[in-house]
């Protein structure tokens, strides 16, 4: 699959604290053009904490030697790319590393079905009471 093709691109940038992602989705404009929209960056500490949430969902869509290089757009599919949205808003200003690699773990084993649900709920306008709730469910906070 390339990237014209998936619902989700995850692009890797390099900065100062290190290396940091930024996801994207595709939607249709109202002309009808595809066009992708900026979800949420992943910061260098997220980024490191989740690599392995990140690595298995290129390696998933693009295949098992796919590497995360910066640069280029990765393609995901749409279950992970739900799982990294999820990650990546639910990971949006924590500062703990070991509760952010305790939640790209469950995230990980959750199902794409349930993550597209909740990252439904986080996109609304008063998705935040939603982020909250996906934090407490998969250990990101106490």
């Amino acid at each position: 699959m390339n990237v014209r093709q998936a619902a989700f691109a995850l692009r890797v940038v390099r900065r100062h604290a290190g290396d940091a992602a930024i996801l994207y989705r595709r939607r249709l404009t109202a002309r009808g053009e595809e066009r992708l929209d900026r979800i949420a960056p992943v910061s260098p500490l997220a980024f490191s904490a989740g690599t392995s949430l990140l690595r298995a969902a290129v390696r998933e869509t693009a295949g098992p030697s796919t590497r995360l290089t910066t640069g280029p757009y990765h393609p995901l599919g749409d279950d992970w790319g739900a799982r990294v949205a999820c990650y990546a808003l639910v990971a949006r200003g924590l500062r703990d590393a070991g509760k952010l690699h305790r939640a790209a773990a469950n995230i990980h084993h959750a199902d794409g079905t349930e993550a597209a649900w909740w990252l439904g709920l986080m996109a609304r306008p008063a998705g935040r009471r939603a982020i909250r709730a996906l934090r407490i469910l998969i250990e990101a906070v106490r």
